[in-house]
């Protein structure tokens, strides 16, 4: 993404498909979430798992903590690359899509498994080559 396409008094803000923030080469990456591979490293050093709730920005999670009960909850395990709620649902482009997706993360936690684990990461490939939810 550019630094430069977004005002440096605006807030963050959504992705979108005609994002001017994103570069040509971002574009790609994206669309085929390859942008998600040096989050490995984090999987490698400890700092998050394969599957579990995505992790979301500091700033951008304090202000949805405050705007959606139980937001919180998701914190109770570690972050990880893909999710239920990745599988099961786009890119956030609104607040009720956060509160969808925050369903999902909390029923990941009550059924957290590794038989559903598995499940999970088979249905990521799919939504990855078929570019489901892609921005």
């Amino acid at each position: 993404m550019t630094p430069a396409a977004r005002p440096a008094e605006a807030s963050e803000v959504w992705a979108r498909p005609d994002d001017p923030r994103i570069t040509a080469v971002g574009r790609i990456l994206r669309l085929y979430r390859l942008d998600e591979l040096p989050q490995l490293l984090n999987v490698l050093r400890g700092e998050m798992n394969v599957v579990g709730p995505r992790p979301e920005q500091p700033t951008i999670f304090a202000r949805l903590r405050e705007q959606i009960d139980c937001y919180g909850e998701r914190q109770r395990v570690r972050p990880g690359i893909t999710g239920w709620a990745q599988v099961n649902h786009r890119y956030d482009q609104s607040v009720d899509d956060v509160r969808r997706k925050l369903s999902l993360d909390l029923e990941y936690i009550r059924h957290q498994s590794l038989w559903q684990d598995v499940q999970i990461m088979a249905r990521t490939f799919p939504v990855v080559l078929k570019k489901l939810g892609a921005v």
